[in-house]
């Protein structure tokens, strides 16, 4: 089995708080994992750090078999990352806004921007400014931000959040497509295990910075019953 990412007993403290704690986990290339916890139980701190927006305090973590610190940086290219919803400007189009966002990352090849569009379909969006987009159609922008590079890897933060039923199935039927059809690994955090259960390939339960369990989702169905 080849591992996109794996950590092993890896710690994060914030002055006198500790957020994770001694977390080990491994997440298989092509899986969709789904990263099942309630509010403040260290989702998100785990996401920064294999996205290297944060520094783990102690332990070992490693993306595409990389751990030191340059090749991690190097793997990180390999990487795309949604943290909450992105700060997008709202007079500045679609369009205009993966193009800045496009120039600033320095990510070649402009064509870029209209497949991203496409993917998430909104290629007939593009045109409207950020500021008229609903709910999903601004999560599906911060998708096609984090999907121009072409990830190997996606992360993404809690992203049916605040989405309706229909934002919901239409998100989760396009994380599906990109798994089927890219071979996209995904990790997924959420704090409602049911939101995951028609996507998740494996689960991970943590509470308070602690790994609870690992479970594939044919095991978790098998034990349900």
């Amino acid at each position: 089995m080849e591992l996109c990412f794996a950590t092993q007993s890896l710690c994060k403290s914030y002055r006198h708080s500790q957020v994770l704690r001694g977390l080990t986990m491994q997440v298989p290339q092509g899986a969709i994992y789904g990263l099942v916890g309630q509010n403040g139980a260290g989702k998100t701190t785990l996401i920064r750090l294999i996205s290297g927006q944060s520094r783990p305090t102690s332990g070992e973590l490693a993306l595409f078999g990389a751990s030191s610190p340059s090749a991690l940086d190097r793997a990180r290219s390999r990487t795309g990352v949604m943290v909450e919803t992105p700060a997008f400007y709202p007079y500045l189009t679609a369009e205009q806004n993966l193009e800045y966002y496009r120039i600033q990352r320095g990510i070649p090849g402009r064509s870029c921007v209209d497949e991203a569009l496409e993917l998430v379909r909104l290629t007939g969006a593009g045109k409207k400014k950020f500021k008229t987009f609903s709910l999903g159609m601004k999560q599906r922008l911060g998708l096609a931000l984090a999907l121009m590079n072409q990830p190997e890897f996606l992360l993404l933060d809690e992203p049916i959040n605040g989405l309706d039923p229909e934002g919901i199935v239409e998100f989760r039927e396009l994380l599906l497509r990109l798994n089927r059809e890219r071979q996209t690994t995904i990790l997924i955090s959420s704090h409602i295990l049911s939101e995951l259960s028609a996507l998740a390939t494996h689960y991970a339960f943590i509470d308070r910075g602690r790994m609870l369990e690992t479970i594939s989702a044919a095991d978790l169905r098998e034990r349900c019953r």
